[in-house]
């Protein structure tokens, strides 16, 4: 896996790419996606594909997902997360018992992102779900 960086209209403001061209956004100066905001967007996504292929492989009926994550950073430098909170909306037909063992699985097992910072975050995950 190879990830290219460069700045784009300064020093402040990046476009990272992947091998097959799909690229990102990240700035120091808030005008796009900040790195430790990518680190949310990263964990978020690795698990809400995982838990959405668990939940397909017990049969659950998944019409949608969503998910908000909040992170806390200490306050000295370097500002690590210390917590983080994945909540997921899931929308179908999904029993809440199979939701939380997807979300537990996700997490504690198979999300690579949230296995690789685990160690120096302490990452939890809540779920509703939303019939319709």
């Amino acid at each position: 896996m190879k990830i290219t960086l460069e700045t784009t209209d300064s020093l402040q403001n990046y476009v990272a790419k992947n091998e097959a061209g799909h690229s990102v956004q990240l700035s120091g100066d808030g005008t796009a996606t900040g790195p430790m905001e990518a680190v949310l967007m990263a964990v978020a996504g690795c698990s809400t594909i995982d838990i959405v292929m668990i939940l397909e492989k017990m049969r659950q009926e998944v019409k949608d997902i969503k998910v908000e994550v909040e992170g806390t950073r200490r306050e000295e430098i370097p500002r690590v997360y210390t917590k983080i909170n994945l909540h997921y909306k899931i929308y179908g037909k999904v029993k809440s018992k199979k939701a939380e063992q997807a979300v537990a699985s996700s997490l504690e097992t198979y999300c690579s992102v949230a296995k690789m910072i685990e160690k120096e975050v302490e990452i939890t995950g809540t779920f509703e779900i939303i019939e319709g």
